[in-house]
């Protein structure tokens, strides 16, 4: 059949065409605005969370420059894309369905199957800035203008929306936490550890100064000295490092051999101080012999000194994180009841049907005509 057949047809079979279009067209627009569930959403936007924040704000707080990157991983805030993977947890799910009591809502036997219910309602974004979209589907049941308040959806749809960003931000806090809290544990159990062998190399300082009376060091010993404290205070930090991460990360972890490169550097580097190599302006084992037992003994007090600095700086530091009570969700929207439904789109959608209807009806005619066609010539060819 040629293009001009098929135009002929239809203008042809135009009255009935029109005919079925026009009811259908009004069927839909009937079901659609009376009977068709009505859909709200309200959309909140969050802003990508900063790198490192944190950390940083704690220490500034403290004035520790020396410790910028020490533990500083159990501190650092989550990506953008790890808050959608939260905000798609089942745990998210279970804070909204219990904070607002949703299981009857959703009439459902238990907070489990509620959550898997609204999990599916859920719709997030991640612009190309990092920025999260949220939004949750509230429909309402069939014949939504008799039996449901439209008020009330959306309000709903407003608050599952908010309601999902303080799930994020619980979550999201009670993680940052915990990392704190083990790191906390960790260093105190350190801090007790230097704090007796402090108390220790002090005391035997102080009887060594009595009963030598007072020794004065050469400036070059001195010099050594606070050197080599230095180095072996980066050795016990960087070992106190390791084993904090040993605990939580794998072996085969690139920070963890990192970590044991550069302390395998830092021992070979004491060595060769302690043997006196041909590097270092003065060993200590060309001191005389009363002054390198003091020399070691000022050395330990220093080394031992630092460390437990270092650490009691960096204790009180994850014990302000562990008990700090700040959102680690920005929110640069927050969701608002919607003016009007989501869906459905009344006369878009009767539109687009009425033209799928006139197109299905025009096709079934014109295949219908072919046919005639084609059994009216066998009729003549025989």
């Amino acid at each position: 059949m040629s293009f001009h057949d098929i135009i002929h047809t239809i203008l042809t079979n135009i009255g009935i065409l029109l005919k079925v279009t026009i009811v259908s067209v009004i069927l839909i627009f009937l079901i659609l605005l009376f009977i068709y569930p009505v859909t709200y959403e309200s959309e909140v936007s969050v802003l990508p969370p900063e790198k490192g924040n944190e950390t940083s704000a704690l220490t500034n707080l403290l004035g520790d420059r020396s410790l910028s990157g020490f533990f500083s991983f159990g501190m650092q805030s989550a990506n953008s894309q790890l808050f959608i993977e939260i905000l798609k947890s089942r745990t998210a799910a279970l804070y909204v369905v219990r904070k607002l009591n949703l299981t009857r809502y959703f009439g459902k036997e238990n907070e489990i199957d509620a959550a898997y219910y609204l999990s599916k309602k859920l719709n997030t974004d991640l612009t190309k800035e990092g920025i999260i979209k949220l939004n949750v589907d509230v429909s309402s049941g069939l014949i939504p203008s008799l039996f449901d308040d439209k008020d009330s959806l959306k309000n709903l749809s407003a608050l599952l929306s908010n309601t999902y960003i303080e799930a994020l931000d619980s979550i999201n806090k009670a993680k940052l936490t915990s990392k704190a809290k083990r790191a906390r544990q960790y260093i105190e159990v350190q801090l007790k550890k230097t704090k007796t062998l402090l108390d220790s190399v002090e005391l035997r300082l102080m009887k060594f100064q009595e009963e030598n009376k007072t020794i004065a060091l050469p400036q070059q010993v001195s010099a050594a000295i606070d050197a080599a404290a230095k180095l072996k205070t980066e050795i016990i930090q960087t070992e106190i490092e390791l084993g904090f991460l040993e605990t939580n990360l794998r072996k085969d972890n690139q920070t963890i051999i990192s970590l044991k490169n550069k302390l395998r550097e830092l021992r070979q580097q004491y060595d060769k101080m302690q043997l006196g190599s041909k590097d270092y302006l003065l060993a200590f084992s060309d001191v005389p012999e009363l002054g390198k037992k003091l020399s070691d003994l000022l050395r330990d007090v220093k080394i031992q000194n630092e460390v437990y600095l270092l650490l009691q700086q960096q204790y009180y530091k994850e014990k302000i994180q562990e008990n700090r009570d700040i959102p680690t969700v920005e929110i640069l929207d927050e969701a608002l009841p919607p003016a009007r439904a989501s869906s459905p789109r009344v006369i878009f959608s009767t539109f687009l049907s009425g033209v799928f209807v006139f197109l299905l009806f025009s096709i079934i005619i014109i295949v219908k005509e072919e046919k005639n066609i084609k059994l009216q010539n066998q009729v003549k060819d025989n």
